[in-house]
């Protein structure tokens, strides 16, 4: 009997099967300063224990997509260790901040399955939950991926495709409990725009661009336990390692203070589509658009709901598709998502 793990393939899941994934992983100040020594992340929120107290809590919490990244990275060896490609992301809520000393959990629930045409192929939808040691939930989202078959001779199992929100809606938003904005630093968080001075279709260019290098991401996967063969192996693709999706969602993120640095905290993620790939030397930069903006119950605080688009350096600004419908060859991440600013 082998000792060793092969990874799951497309015919091993099974609609309505739940998957408890190793191993909890206690976060610490470790993994702060990791994550702002990969990315330019300058938002004041998670920068700052005393910001974080003037808005109402008693630290900065840990930043929002660190919480993402860990519980993610938990799914890796049982959802995409033999995927080749993460497709998408839907109804993603953020329910609870992360903070230095939580210990968090991952698991998932099977919730659709579907055999590409090729027959070596297929689409497995998952929606997986975050906890912490408490056993409160802190992240939940579904995520779909590409998986290849082990015995492309195996039967396709009965399509099933999930009907997923189009958007969260800003009544479903979590604001983390006691936040208040009313008495919001503009000087310290480094930009003077409030959620007022946003308007619907309007777009941002975030200007700056950062040039991946092979040995950042390489940590970047390390540090999040993310052991999909495409991000480790080169000899697992052709082309060589493909940069992880997460890596590039973080630097658009940083790369977004410049334009949006009072959306503080992100609470919904929408949607999001990783278009094209990306290898190492990519220069990348970033621009957003303007979907909707919401109130909520908390003192001072509004949500912007944004389009976070990651782009090569030689790509047009704006653009996103062609024609045909189809992401444009220079076009890498297209996320939507909502996130916290004073009104």
């Amino acid at each position: 009997m082998s000792k060793t793990n092969a990874g799951r393939f497309f015919e091993d899941y099974t609609v309505g099967e739940v998957i408890e994934h190793a191993v909890p992983r206690t976060l610490s100040g470790g993994e702060r300063a990791m994550y702002h020594a990969l990315y330019p992340a300058r938002h004041a929120f998670y920068s700052s224990d005393e910001f974080a107290r003037d808005c109402g809590l008693h630290e900065a919490p840990l930043d929002d997509l660190i919480a993402f990244h860990t519980v993610f990275g938990k799914t890796v060896p049982d959802i995409s260790l033999n995927a080749v490609a993460n497709l998408g992301y839907a109804e993603g809520r953020f329910l609870k901040p992360v903070h230095m000393g939580d210990t968090i959990s991952s698991r998932s629930e099977v919730i659709g399955v579907k055999q590409n045409s090729n027959g070596k192929t297929g689409v497995v939808w998952v929606r997986t939950t975050g906890s912490n040691h408490l056993g409160e939930d802190v992240l939940s989202y579904v995520r779909w991926v590409m998986v290849r078959k082990g015995n492309v001779d195996a039967p396709a199992p009965e399509t099933v495709v999930p009907d997923l929100a189009g958007s969260v809606a800003a009544s479903d938003l979590v604001v983390p409990e006691g936040l208040n904005f009313e008495g919001y630093n503009f000087a310290q968080a480094g930009e003077p725009h409030r959620l007022s001075d946003y308007k619907v279709g309007e777009k941002i260019d975030h200007v700056d661009g950062v040039t991946i290098e092979e040995a950042e991401h390489m940590l970047a996967t390390r540090m999040w336990q993310n052991t999909a063969k495409v991000h480790f192996d080169a000899t697992a693709r052709d082309g060589g390692r493909l940069i992880y999706g997460g890596h590039v969602i973080s630097l658009a993120r940083a790369l977004s203070f410049n334009g949006l640095a009072n959306a503080q905290i992100i609470v919904g993620l929408n949607s999001g589509a990783h278009a094209n790939p990306c290898g190492a030397g990519d220069t990348i930069k970033a621009w957003s658009e303007v979907l909707d903006v919401a109130e909520t119950d908390a003192p001072g605080i509004g949500a912007i709901r944004l389009r976070l688009v990651a782009q090569k350096a030689e790509a047009e600004p704006f653009s996103l598709k062609g024609d045909d419908g189809k992401y444009l060859p220079g076009v890498l991440l297209d996320l939507d998502y909502w996130a916290l600013m004073p009104v």
